[in-house]
C-alpha cells in the first residue's frame, strides 16, 4: 500500500454526529500541566515486531516515576485488548488503531501528562496523523532501530515463527510493510544495549529537548 493511500485511509473520516460545537473550559492543558509540574508530551515509539519498543518502554516509564513525573504508557497489545479490540491486523484497521491510539494520546497529553506509546505503526501516514494532533513541542517520534534478523532471532511471542509458516497474515516486515522513520527525533539502537541503557539516552535526550529539567 502506498503512503498516500494511507493519508486517506487515515484522514478521510466521516462525521456522523451533527450539531455539536467545541465546549471551551477554563481549567486547560497549561493549567493542567502546571498541577503537574511537568511539560506534557507523547513520546512516541516505533519499530518492528521484538525491536524492544515495550521493554524501553516499561524502562523508561520506571525512571520517570521515579523522578516524580506523571505518565501513562499506551502499549500496542494492551491497547487491542480494550480499545482496538474490533480491529483487524489489516492494512486499514492498522491506521485506524493508531488513529484511536494518537487521540487518546492527545487527550492525556491535555491532561497533562507525560504519554509513552508502544506500537510499530507501520506507515509514515499514520505516526504524521499521530504527529499532527499535537504541539511540535510535544510529540517526539522515537524509533527502535533492530534489524529484522535480530527481532526474528528474539520473537519473544513466536509471532515470525507463526508469521514465516503462514498462519499469521498482514505480519510486519513479513508480508505487511514497514517504512522507515524519515523525521524521527531520535533513533535508538535496540540490538545491542541493556533497556536500562536505552532509557537513560531517552531521558538525555528529553533534558536536551527541555521536556525535563536538568536536575531530574
Amino acid at each position: 500500500m502506498s503512503e498516500s493511500s494511507n493519508i486517506n485511509k487515515a484522514t478521510n473520516i466521516t462525521w456522523k454526529a451533527t450539531n455539536i460545537t467545541w465546549h471551551g473550559m477554563k481549567v486547560d492543558k497549561q493549567v493542567r500541566a502546571k498541577a503537574n509540574k511537568q511539560k506534557p508530551c507523547v513520546l512516541w515509539l516505533t519499530g518492528l515486531s521484538g525491536c524492544g519498543k515495550s521493554t524501553l518502554a516499561d524502562a523508561l516509564e520506571i525512571k520517570l516515576q521515579e523522578m516524580g513525573h506523571r505518565t501513562y504508557l499506551l502499549d500496542g497489545d494492551n491497547v487491542r485488548h480494550g480499545l482496538s479490540k474490533d480491529l483487524s491486523f489489516s492494512d486499514e484497521d492498522r491506521v485506524e488503531n493508531i488513529r484511536r491510539v494518537a487521540e487518546v494520546a492527545r487527550l492525556m497529553v491535555d491532561a497533562g501528562l507525560i504519554v509513552i506509546t508502544s506500537f510499530i505503526s507501520p506507515f509514515r501516514a499514520e505516526r504524521q496523523l499521530a504527529r499532527s494532533l499535537m504541539e511540535p513541542d510535544e510529540f517526539f517520534e522515537i524509533f527502535v532501530d533492530t534489524p529484522l534478523e535480530v527481532c526474528e532471532q528474539r520473537d519473544p511471542k513466536g509471532l515470525y515463527k507463526m508469521a514465516r509458516a503462514g498462519k499469521i497474515k498482514h505480519f510486519t516486515g513479513i508480508d505487511s510493510d514497514y517504512e522507515l522513520p524519515e523525521n524521527a527525533q531520535m533513533v535508538i539502537n535496540g540490538a545491542d544495549s541493556e533497556p536500562d541503557v536505552l532509557a537513560d539516552q531517552v531521558i538525555a535526550f528529553l533534558r536536551q529537548q527541555v521536556v525535563l529539567n536538568a536536575d531530574d
